[in-house]
């Protein structure tokens, strides 16, 4: 008589554990932050988004969105300069908050990592692939779900880099 073991039971045991092993091997925001070259903020926005126009940079209007937070850490109130031009919703011709940085509202936590500022931070968005430092670090501004986990990158689109890139 022949023995059948239960396969499938214990290969999703395994696929399982792998899965908590990657996710408790994977780093947190705050030392991501510290590797991406930048400083690192979570806090809970006070309110909705606002859209400011800006200079233009070979035709492209580099606007910016303005969040008020308060800090986590701290209870500071932070004013937090998002650069348009690295939301994947940003359009040649903004002319109001773009996507997904739109969706933003009262009472949500962000996850930032940038460059602080006398009462805010900036440089909140990817870096397009330079070597980070102090001055031009990997940044981003990602949403804090009520589990705690973190969502995306809003600031992580790369269409207009080619603005920066060296020549």
């Amino acid at each position: 008589m022949s023995r059948t073991r239960p396969v499938l039971p214990l290969n999703l045991l395994l696929i399982g554990a792998a899965l908590l092993a990657c996710n408790a091997a994977r780093a947190d925001d705050a030392s991501d932050c510290q590797a991406a070259a930048g400083s690192y903020l979570t806090g809970v926005v006070l309110a909705a988004p606002t859209f400011r126009h800006g200079s233009r940079l070979h035709g492209i209007e580099l606007s910016h969105t303005h969040v008020k937070l308060i800090g986590d850490a701290d209870g500071n109130k932070y004013d937090i300069a998002v650069d348009d031009v690295f939301a994947n919703g940003y359009r040649k011709r903004q002319e109001a908050v773009p996507a997904p940085l739109d969706t933003i509202k009262t009472g949500d936590r962000l996850s930032l990592c940038g460059i602080p500022y006398q009462g805010g931070m900036h440089w909140v968005h990817t870096n397009c692939g330079d070597s980070p430092t102090t001055q031009d670090p990997d940044g981003w501004l990602k949403e804090i779900a009520a589990d705690g986990t973190t969502g995306p990158n809003l600031e992580g689109s790369t269409t207009y880099c080619y603005l920066w890139a060296r020549k």
